[in-house]
């Protein structure tokens, strides 16, 4: 079973700092051209510290592609993305957790080296890797290559990184893909632990995913047809 609770309330004391600088990350007038072909134009939304925004549309409307803009993966054709709150120092991407469709996994690396690897890169301590492990389930597994393991387990390691690196925005895109249903409620609970810690979410999805009150942002392609 997929245990959440501990692992985050251990780091809620840290969290809840945010809600104090009433962070605000917002849209206006976004666009973006991929392939010389315009993706999407005119997206403007507002999510604040708290508040999950979660972005749908028909495939090829620029879901993904709008979480890779925000994330600093893509250039901004026009308009503008606006962050305040956060670090001033810092761009919206360096203080993101981007998870996208593939799960940036080196297959001869264990579990738990694959997972470290990831915590260096975003400048954290290794403290936070077991439990990080633990909320997802996979400490049972911290020394099996990753190469070994299923869709739904390589999903939860790339998602175990929203909980050993300390980040106040996600970008999650498709995030419930591969799991089953006890590791979708998990997945569930630890967003809405990030959000009551004064975290916010973009999550670009096809469906529910087991967050009350987010609001919906629909988009829908415009000229070209890009994921």
């Amino acid at each position: 079973m997929v245990h959440t609770g501990g692992a985050m309330r251990r780091r809620m004391d840290h969290m809840r700092g945010w809600r104090a600088q009433l962070m605000r990350l917002t849209s206006d007038n976004l666009a973006c051209r991929r392939g010389g072909r315009m993706v999407f134009t005119g997206v403007s939304f507002a999510v604040a510290a708290g508040e999950a925004l979660l972005v749908t549309g028909r495939n090829g409307a620029g879901k993904s592609t709008l979480l890779r803009l925000l994330a600093g993966l893509l250039p901004v054709a026009a308009g503008r993305v606006g962050w305040d709150g956060g670090a001033p120092d810092q761009s919206v991407g360096e203080q993101a957790h981007y998870v996208g469709h593939l799960d940036a996994l080196k297959p001869g690396l264990s579990v738990r080296d694959n997972l470290a690897f990831w915590t260096a890169w975003n400048g954290a301590q290794a403290e936070g890797i077991d439990a990080a492990l633990a909320a997802l389930a996979l400490d049972g597994l911290a020394d099996l290559p990753a190469a070994y393991l299923s869709a739904g387990q390589r999903r939860r390691l790339a998602l175990a990184r929203l909980v050993a690196v300390h980040r106040p925005i996600w970008l999650l895109d498709e995030p419930t893909a591969a799991l089953d249903v006890t590791a979708q409620a998990a997945l569930a609970q630890l967003m809405r632990d990030h959000l009551a810690g004064g975290g916010l979410i973009i999550a670009a999805t096809h469906g529910p995913i087991g967050i009350d009150g987010a609001r919906e942002l629909r988009i829908g392609a415009t000229i070209g047809a890009a994921a």
